[in-house]
């Protein structure tokens, strides 16, 4: 067992962790923080991507131990202080950018390391960015149109608008 310790969506927690356990297991099991979703456990789907001292990570490419220090910000770390939803958990409901919302975690969390690189991007660099996020349901469209409006453009400029 290894003492583990970590800033969780701003919160300090610490525990005792087997050297094989993914840090998505950690916080799903051990923190409870269910909404960074499994859908692969081999790096395929983007499920469960979250951010680790600011950059997207898949949570199941990554031991818990690795994260010994790191500052994690799941999605359930993304609302506002009022419980609110952001301004990119906002654009996905308003632009439906989700049906069955097992990828939507990891949609939000990469979107929102997207923007942060890149506060304007096109819509072909969304979808560039995007490529390891996979989402069974809605073809990427909205998604995609949710990102933009995210970003404050108009949706209009997507392609079939």
């Amino acid at each position: 067992m290894t003492q583990v310790s970590m800033t969780v969506n701003g919160k300090t927690v610490s525990g005792e962790v087997e050297g094989r356990i993914l840090l998505s297991d950690y916080l799903r099991e051990d923190l409870r923080l269910t909404g960074t979703h499994i859908g692969c456990d081999t790096s395929q789907c983007g499920a469960c991507v979250v951010h680790v001292d600011g950059k997207a990570v898949k949570a199941c490419t990554m031991f818990a131990a690795e994260a010994e220090g790191a500052e994690v910000t799941t999605i359930e770390g993304m609302a506002n202080p009022d419980g609110s939803l952001n301004t990119i958990q906002q654009a996905f409901q308003d632009h439906h950018g989700l049906q069955c919302g097992f990828c939507t975690p990891g949609m939000v969390m990469s979107a929102a390391a997207l923007l942060e690189e890149n506060a304007k991007p096109t819509e072909a660099e969304i979808r560039d960015y995007l490529e390891g996020n996979i989402c069974r349901c809605t073809g990427y469209h909205n998604i995609v149109k949710a990102i933009m409006a995210a970003s404050g453009q108009d949706v209009s400029a997507i392609a079939g608008e």
